[in-house]
């Protein structure tokens, strides 16, 4: 009998350290799966060229042009490749019932070929990212089990594609310069929208600047699945910016807020930033 039991912990105790070996190679195939995704943003061909001038800008609807003015320093080279350093918080829930982690995380923004956000949050860590090629979202507890994993899927890409061309609006605003894949659209006397085209996709984002040209919101029609029905749908998502400072002849925020549903009652901003860095890797 005593054999039997023996035999039976050291079964069990096999199975585990399998579990926990294969759990640990399948969490260092995300990593790497990252790794070789950010290396490939980071080769990406950039979108403009040059220099920023006034005149790029000069017959776009006046509310752009105060955008551009203010975020681009007349003679910056034209980046469209940026990596950004964040910490702050991130929420779970809703509006009526929430709770915030702090968050550190890392990210290289690329619009519009897509974006590499690493996160830990609490007991979370993994990645929100979007290739020309494939979207995913990976979190794992602890860094040992996973609870959310979704790929390859093209509701899951058309919506890294909103938030895409969301945060170059934030941090890459040479990227909505016009061009063959960017056309502008007048709102109002403080308003603008930015169109974006790209691998069969297009997505608005809604741009609103003060008397300076400085950026108080951005907001996009999110194809998303965040909401009572968990179906996907176009619905309003967007956030707040603030604390400008200047990378390189860029004024950017450093702040932001954002989340589901902005401008409505709905509105849950479960991401909280504070930028601590930004950088413009040379080629």
């Amino acid at each position: 009998m005593a054999h039997a039991v023996t035999v039976f912990f050291v079964c069990v105790g096999v199975i585990a350290v399998v579990a926990v070996a294969a759990l640990l190679g399948w969490r260092h195939a995300d990593r790497r799966a990252d790794a070789a995704a950010w290396r490939a943003l980071l080769e990406m061909r950039p979108i403009q060229s040059g220099s920023f001038s006034p005149a790029m800008v000069a017959g776009l609807p006046e509310p752009a042009q105060r955008y551009f003015l203010y975020t681009i320093a007349e003679g910056t080279p034209l980046r469209t490749i940026t990596i950004i350093e964040m910490e702050g918080q991130l929420g779970r829930g809703d509006r009526n019932r929430s709770h915030f982690d702090p968050m550190q995380a890392r990210q290289v923004l690329a619009p519009p070929h897509g974006f590499v956000w690493q996160v830990r949050a609490g007991a979370i860590r993994g990645s929100d990212a979007a290739t020309p090629d494939i979207s995913w979202t990976r979190f794992w507890l602890f860094g040992l089990v996973p609870v959310v994993r979704t790929s390859g899927d093209a509701d899951h890409f058309r919506s890294a594609f909103g938030r895409t061309v969301a945060e170059a609006a934030f941090w890459t605003p040479a990227a909505l310069l016009p061009g063959p894949n960017v056309r502008w659209e007048a709102l109002d006397a403080d308003s603008a929208r930015a169109i974006v085209s790209f691998a069969g996709l297009e997505q608005s984002v809604d741009i609103t600047v003060d008397s300076q040209g400085q950026p108080t919101s951005v907001v996009i029609a999110r194809w998303s699945d965040v909401n009572a029905d968990k179906v996907y749908q176009v619905q309003p998502f967007g956030g707040t910016t603030s604390d400008f400072r200047e990378f390189g002849g860029y004024r950017l925020p450093t702040r932001i807020e954002g989340g589901n549903w902005f401008g409505t009652d709905d509105y849950f901003p479960f991401f909280k930033a504070d930028v601590t860095s930004i950088s413009f890797p040379d080629r």
